[in-house]
């Protein structure tokens, strides 16, 4: 009993200096935010204690529902595009000629900083000078937009860039999930006569079902909490027009001096994450025995 007792001691010692970094640098904040947010507080005079008219003031600002909106339309673009990254994959899985290659070359922008791949593309988009609009000019368009500085197309002009950004990282999770799947079970199908289409929808994807939800959660939240390339790239600009939650939460606390308004909006954002969170998981739970006819 003794040396149980001593084995989840020394457990616990090793256990925690991790758990007091979590605590240090994930909940303390988290605590710290919710609580900035029910004062009136611009940093460098004395916070006053206002309750949840920070939060009242939320709700009733249409430019933070339209910051909303935009976050909602990066999260849904972003979960569209875990179909193509799945389809990369399941053709990288499979025995082709340059896979070896294609991998690496799908790895590239994870090397790259955001802020190189705001750069990168900020000079794609040049109106004048830039990739795009010059190969539009050479096919006989005339006067191709400028795709940062109009508020009706500049939102999805970003969603390509923040797309290829994070292409190798799914594409990553969703091969080493496919790798994983026993060689054997795909044999065995083959044998049975089972087409490349039919190994794909009714063995591959089954088994990596698990895989595909952690992707959806990470995609989802992490479209809902992006800022740094949209700020580098736009600013929110023009005029709102590609304005996030993260991004207006930014400039209301380190714009506008309002830290109390700010940490409120980044409560909120937290409290909107923590329930998109928990409607994917409730909605793709399974239940863990599943049998195929």
């Amino acid at each position: 009993m003794n040396k149980v007792m001593s084995n989840k001691f020394i457990i616990a010692l090793y256990v925690l200096p991790s758990l007091l970094l979590l605590l240090a640098v994930i909940y303390v904040p988290i605590v710290l935010t919710g609580y900035y947010g029910l004062n009136e507080w611009d940093g460098i005079s004395p916070m006053s204690f206002v309750g949840l008219d920070n939060y009242k003031d939320l709700l009733a600002d249409t430019a933070f529902w339209q910051s909303a909106y935009h976050s909602l339309l990066l999260a849904l673009f972003s979960g569209i595009s875990l179909i193509g990254y799945l389809l990369i994959a399941l053709v990288l899985s499979g025995k082709i000629k340059g896979a070896n290659l294609l991998r690496k070359i799908y790895l590239i922008p994870m090397l790259l900083s955001s802020v190189a791949i705001a750069q990168l593309w900020m000079k794609i988009y040049h109106p004048t000078n830039g990739v795009l609009n010059t190969v539009l000019m050479s096919i006989g368009i005339p006067n191709p937009p400028a795709w940062l500085a109009e508020p009706s197309i500049v939102l999805f002009a970003l969603f390509i860039p923040i797309i290829w950004q994070y292409a190798g990282f799914y594409i990553l999770i969703f091969y080493a999930g496919l790798k994983n799947i026993p060689e054997s079970l795909i044999e065995a199908a083959r044998i049975d006569g089972a087409n490349p289409l039919q190994i794909a929808l009714r063995i591959k994807l089954p088994l990596v079902s698990e895989v595909i939800k952690v992707t959806v959660v990470l995609s989802f939240v992490g479209s809902l909490k992006y800022f740094d390339l949209i700020y580098v790239m736009t600013d929110g600009g023009p005029n709102g027009a590609s304005e996030v939650m993260a991004s207006y939460m930014y400039h209301q606390a380190f714009r506008g001096f309002d830290f109390g308004y700010g940490s409120a909006v980044a409560f909120f954002l937290l409290l909107i994450c923590l329930a998109a969170t928990f409607v994917i998981r409730k909605v793709t739970a399974t239940k863990d025995t599943i049998q195929y006819s």
